[in-house]
């Protein structure tokens, strides 16, 4: 870890609670239609629903509100009644509104960090809707710059570097999702620490077993104080 100037962390789900929210929701979605098809199908349904807006919506709640009502639509073969879809609609508000839970330990090691390292954010989703919930977190003053990616791809990584002007060696990134966080940092040369997260969307989820050099996995975001700050 020597070298290393940039501290990057991912939002959803590393530094707050997320995913069990929207599983919240999708739950109470699917019961709003199981007239027309199991739970399971309707969660299905909503899957590729969600997958096949992505280049269209992006991530985040407002694509999620958008699928649920194409989803509710197709399934009912364009019967379901007004009253259901502005019941989704709710769902998806409901997330908006939520208030911001910060995962064990997150403030701690941002403190402990922050006169070390330059700390950024580096996440994806809509841009409303992260500043947001960067703002109710009460975070933002630990970090130099916020990044709010349409998506996080070998190049967005690389455009972020050119813009803290630092070399991939320089560069960590901390996050729960391998698919995301993880291997596009370690393709571009950068270093990467897996903190799993005990709920994750399946869209982020990989079956490959990650070996690299540049590569550790922890259990919680309190273990990288021995590495990055040790006494």
């Amino acid at each position: 870890m020597e070298g290393i100037k940039v501290i990057a962390f991912d939002a959803d789900d590393t530094l707050w609670i997320n995913e069990p929210y929207f599983q919240e929701a999708e739950k109470k979605f699917c019961s709003l239609l199981e007239d027309y098809l199991p739970h399971h199908s309707i969660s299905q349904e909503l899957f590729k629903t969600e997958i096949q807006n992505l280049q269209l919506y992006g991530y985040g709640v407002k694509g999620f509100m958008l699928s649920m009502v194409e989803t509710a639509i197709r399934v009912s073969l364009h019967t379901v009644s007004p009253v259901i879809i502005e019941k989704a609609i709710s769902y998806g508000k409901e997330l908006l509104d939520r208030p911001i839970e910060l995962l064990k330990g997150v403030e701690d090691v941002l403190h402990e960090l922050k006169d070390k390292y330059r700390l950024v954010i580096a996440t994806k989703g809509d841009l409303l809707d992260q500043e947001r919930k960067l703002k109710k977190s009460g975070l933002s003053h630990y970090f130099h710059h916020i990044e709010i990616m349409s998506d996080k791809q070998e190049g967005d990584y690389r455009k972020l570097l050119r813009h803290l002007d630092i070399q991939p060696s320089q560069f960590l990134m901390l996050g729960n999702s391998l698919k995301s966080d993880i291997l596009p940092v370690l393709a571009i040369g950068g270093h990467a620490i897996h903190i799993p997260y005990h709920i994750t969307w399946s869209h982020e989820t990989i079956e490959q077993k990650v070996e690299h050099e540049q590569f550790r996995q922890m259990e919680r975001i309190s273990d990288i104080i021995p590495l990055l700050s040790p006494s």
